[in-house]
């Protein structure tokens, strides 16, 4: 518990995730560019750092979570930045998504001057960075990961080193083209029994414990029959994820039709004014297209 932790980036999941350690008894430094929610942590007993450099001066673990790999490249690798203020043998622990290349090319520049890096990103969402359940995917070296374990267990209850740096990214990856696709395809679901007349909410009760029965059904499915779509995880955010998808199969030549139509729906919802909605208002992309309303009641 002697290490010192940094924290950059406190947004919807950054913030809960941050107050887990203080919990847990960390000496946390916390630095966002919204102010207000540096001054929160305080309250919860963090230290205060002025920017991304300051903050990796003070701490031995420096952890971001940011919404995008330009997002990550400026606060570890930009002018004031973690790697100016990180010493040799400190430990850069990137929880943000973002695109396996920007993770490699970050941790190669760490490498210079002895800095380790781990990319390890999450999932589970607002709720699981509340209750401490998500599961992070990391990729790195071994013996990094392993300094760095009873941390991330603080903060997820599902830990796993999936290969070297970028391994966690691509992990990633291949988790959200199955929550993406399984959102539509509920989606698509719902809306066949709302335009056929049966009520959606018994649908949902008959198939949730069978063999389509799944982790984002029972998130998601109350959800779409409460009309609820604050956000738990944007739908920018998960097309910027389906974005990084689609770069990296360009990249390896791998063809992925279905995750290609969903980043679309994702896209025209955007433009539709949607993208701070939860992504489950996929659902109003379908909606739209059969004319109907998903509702409790049929």
């Amino acid at each position: 518990m002697a290490d010192r932790i940094g924290f950059i980036g406190l947004g919807i999941m950054g913030k809960p995730m941050a107050k887990n350690l203080l919990k847990a008894g960390y000496s946390v430094t916390v630095h966002d560019v919204v102010g207000e929610r540096v001054e929160e942590l305080v309250l919860d007993g963090a230290k205060a750092g002025q920017s991304s450099r300051g903050v990796a001066q003070v701490s031995d673990k420096i952890i971001t979570m940011l919404p995008d790999s330009a997002d990550s490249e400026r606060a570890i690798l930009g002018p004031n930045g973690v790697l100016e203020g990180a010493k040799p043998g400190s430990i850069i622990i990137d929880m943000s998504s973002i695109a396996p290349s920007m993770s490699q090319k970050i941790a190669a520049e760490c490498s210079k001057k002895g800095v380790e890096l781990l990319d390890a990103p999450v999932s589970g969402g607002e709720p699981g960075a509340i209750n401490a359940t998500l599961a992070i995917m990391v990729g790195g070296k071994q013996e990094v990961f392993d300094q760095c374990s009873d941390l991330l267990k603080v903060m997820g209850r599902n830990v796993v080193l999936t290969g070297d740096v970028g391994a966690g990214n691509i992990t990633k990856l291949a988790n959200q083209i199955i929550v993406a696709a399984n959102i539509e395809a509920l989606s698509e679901a719902m809306v066949l029994a709302q335009k056929a007349g049966v009520d959606p909410e018994r649908v949902f009760n008959a198939i949730r414990g069978g063999l389509a029965g799944s982790a984002v059904m029972e998130a998601k499915a109350p959800m779409m029959l409460n009309r609820n779509f604050r956000a738990g995880f944007r739908i920018r955010l998960h097309q910027k994820d389906l974005r990084n998808v689609l770069q990296t199969a360009q990249e390896l030549n791998v063809p992925l039709p279905v995750t290609a139509l969903v980043q679309q729906m994702l896209g025209s919802l955007m433009n539709d004014g949607e993208g701070e909605a939860d992504h489950s208002a996929i659902l109003h992309f379908l909606e739209k297209m059969a004319h109907v309303e998903v509702r409790k009641g049929g």
